[in-house]
């Protein structure tokens, strides 16, 4: 397989926002191989959600930073609905000529090498 754009690798080892974003990209053409599929879903989603609330919990936060705090909840939560039902996507795992694996990569970010 072939990356047709340019790729932020992230501290999970994922891309497209699958962690906090690192200063390291894949350039567009380096390929690999592909080494799982998955189905899209909201578990993940689930996952980071339920991690979040136990970081946020019990914080006692007012105005600007509890308004902060619920946006983002509220981002994880807009994400985990696109990932779920019929549009869900279908993402791969890569390990690249260059040693990197990537999980999460979307299909319309792969071609055929």
């Amino acid at each position: 397989m072939r990356l047709t754009r340019e790729v932020q690798v992230t501290a999970h080892g994922a891309a497209a926002g699958g962690g906090f974003p690192g200063a390291l990209f894949l350039a567009e053409g380096l390929t690999g191989i592909v080494t799982a599929v998955s189905q899209g879903s909201a578990g993940a989603y689930q996952d980071h959600l339920a991690a979040f609330e136990q970081q946020v919990r019990g914080s006692h936060l007012s105005g600007f930073a509890a308004g902060m705090v619920d946006d983002l909840r509220q981002q994880v939560i807009r994400m985990s609905l696109q990932g779920t039902g019929a549009g869900a996507r279908t993402t791969y795992k890569v390990r690249f000529d260059n040693g990197f694996v990537l999980d999460a990569l979307e299909e319309d970010w792969l071609a055929a090498a």
